[in-house]
């Protein structure tokens, strides 16, 4: 006789993966992380090395962290994500552990796996949670999806060759076209 499934799981749950393996969390919902493909890593260091130099050159407050970087949007035992990128401007949030509440600006690399996550639960569960700026950024189709949570100024989808400026960072230009070549 087969046991019942546990229907909500939560942190201790994350932590208790064997090695290696990745997983998010969401409502309680565990869901695993296929590894992503050389795509996906190329346009994850590019925009992290690229946002970074930004921040640093202006002096900014903000941090940003590559996955994999543990989020607690909701400060809870039952939410807990690695986006992509991360991008947090209140120092209060970060502890040695990642981000205890919500970063201002999340990116993440859709794949063909990971598309229904993207585009749905996460970015219901992003916008719900506080986070002022999410982009999904799809190598198949060389799209950007943006969504201004905070304003609304510039949520829609962009090429690859488009001239982008971050809703948070009004003055820092991004063409992914750029970074991959």
């Amino acid at each position: 006789m087969a046991l019942p499934q546990k229907q909500h799981y939560t942190i201790e749950d994350i932590y208790a993966l064997p090695d290696g393996q990745r997983a998010e969390l969401i409502d309680g919902q565990i869901y695993n992380m296929a590894p992503p493909k050389r795509i996906h890593q190329k346009l994850v260091s590019e925009l992290t090395r690229y946002i970074g130099n930004y921040i640093k050159s202006k002096k900014r407050s903000c941090e940003i962290y590559p996955a994999p970087f543990a989020v607690f949007l909701d400060q809870d035992e039952r939410n807990y994500v690695e986006p992509d990128i991360s991008v947090i401007c209140d120092p209060n949030k970060l502890d040695e552990y990642g981000c205890n509440g919500t970063p201002d600006w999340i990116i993440e690399i859709a794949s063909p796996s990971t598309e229904r996550m993207d585009y749905g639960i996460k970015l219901f569960k992003y916008r719900s949670a506080g986070v002022r700026e999410y982009w999904i950024i799809n190598p198949v189709n060389r799209t950007i999806n943006i969504f201004d949570f905070e304003n609304n100024e510039k949520t829609g989808q962009y090429s690859f060759d488009s001239d982008i400026s971050p809703c948070i960072f009004k003055d820092l230009n991004i063409k992914i076209s750029d970074l991959l070549s």
